[in-house]
């Protein structure tokens, strides 16, 4: 490099520039990977915690009408083993592969117990108290965005598949599959953020 000669790296709003070629792209590898938690918009990046929303931002879903972010609570009490339930009872609900918050308003308005449903219903963080079990859809949804949120295992959805089986997505491996509902797998509660 000749004398005065600069280096210069330039990102968004960020330049820097010195004429030591090393110290530019030690600087310039620092701010690749701090990568702001909050944007611009507000909106915390895809798996960051949403001050006040009760857990991480898990995307925003095309959902139904409307799309929304999924909130994704992190945390040993975020997470629980329990059966689907109502083994044996096709009901007349909780069909929606998108929709779990139907879902779970079903599950929990029925007489058959549905542990894994009224954990997920009775769910409380940062005094949000609308978490629901996600449905296949946004389970599989959050296994693209989110998968290191979730224990690397079978997570029961909402989504029941007929009287003895209801789905569950595996996170890390990435299966939608389905398991008879008597059967403990792990719930995880979400939520939904309107913008």
């Amino acid at each position: 490099m000749r004398a005065n000669e600069l280096t210069t790296y330039t990102r968004g709003d960020l330049t820097i520039s010195s004429p030591d070629e090393g110290v530019v792209l030690k600087l310039a590898t620092l701010a690749i990977a701090a990568a702001p938690v909050i944007a611009a918009s507000g909106i915390p990046a895809i798996g960051e915690y949403w001050p006040g929303e009760g857990g991480v931002n898990g995307g925003l879903f095309p959902g139904g009408d409307k799309p929304y972010y999924l909130i994704v609570p992190t945390g040993s009490d975020a997470e629980a083993a329990h059966e689907w339930g109502g083994y044996g009872d096709e009901l007349n609900g909780a069909n929606s592969p998108w929709d779990g918050q139907a879902n779970t308003a079903d599950l929990v308005s029925v007489d058959t117990s549905h542990p894994a449903a009224q954990f997920c219903a009775a769910f409380e963080r940062d005094g949000h108290k609308d978490f629901y079990l996600m449905a296949r859809r946004e389970a599989s949804f959050l296994e693209i965005t989110v998968p290191e949120a979730f224990t690397q295992a079978y997570h029961w959805t909402s989504s029941q598949r007929s009287a003895d089986y209801a789905y569950l997505m595996g996170f890390g491996g990435g299966w939608l599959s389905h398991d008879a509902k008597g059967n403990e797998r792990l719930a995880r509660p979400v939520r939904r953020r309107f913008i």
